[in-house]
């Protein structure tokens, strides 16, 4: 007889559960899925019934992960509000769940950026999600004139790299006294006003003469 879907569900949720606080305590490099059904009191076999593999596992820790940045980013997206408060809320709002989790529990953030680097493929597609999500309040800036003479993926890509510091959890990690909302609107505001095509008339060039 199928198990119900409720316990389904209560199951995946406790295996998850256990994952985190293995990797709390061991790191996520050294976690295996010999380590977790043993945490959870099931053999492999059936450990495997609920996630195929680790990369299915990541996968759905990954999703639990994700899921409240998600909501902020989809609400922001379709937001009616000035386009210069929503980028920066897109930005200030996930950097305040990052910062609250890091500083709840820093061993365990940092064991859920190993786990996302050794499965990285498993959260591409959360992060392509961020850069679509980017990309729609970037067009919408450049609607109200920002970013002239420049195309919408060079902004996407230019912005990516600035805002790094905000929004790469690992980076953040090293940076974290850096990443504040101050720092961010100043960021944001130098982004808007100052990131457009340049006119080559006002490049000064470096001087390359090279004594001898």
């Amino acid at each position: 007889m199928p198990r119900p879907e409720t316990d389904i569900a209560a199951t995946r949720t406790r295996i998850m559960d256990a994952a985190e606080e293995i990797i709390r305590e061991k790191g996520a490099i050294s976690f295996t899925m010999t380590d977790l059904a043993t945490a959870v009191g099931m053999s492999p076999s059936n450990l495997y019934r609920f996630f195929e593999s680790k990369d299915a596992l990541a996968e759905a820790m990954a999703g639990e992960w994700f899921a409240e940045l998600e909501i902020i980013m989809e609400e922001l997206v379709s937001a009616e509000m000035p386009v210069e408060d929503k980028l920066y809320q897109f930005f200030a709002k996930r950097l305040l769940v990052k910062r609250a989790r890091y500083a709840d529990d820093p061993g365990l953030f940092e064991s859920y950026m190993e786990l996302g680097d050794e499965h990285f493929e498993v959260i591409k597609g959360y992060v392509d999600l961020a850069d679509h999500y980017m990309a729609t309040i970037l067009a919408e800036a450049m609607e109200k004139g920002y970013f002239s003479g420049l195309e919408l993926d060079i902004v996407v890509s230019l912005v990516n790299t600035m805002m790094q510091p905000f929004c790469n959890p690992t980076l953040m990690m090293q940076m974290m006294h850096l990443a504040t909302e101050e720092r961010l609107a100043l960021v944001i505001n130098t982004i808007l006003n100052g990131l457009h095509a340049p006119d080559e008339r006002a490049i000064i060039k470096p001087d390359l003469h090279i004594a001898r």
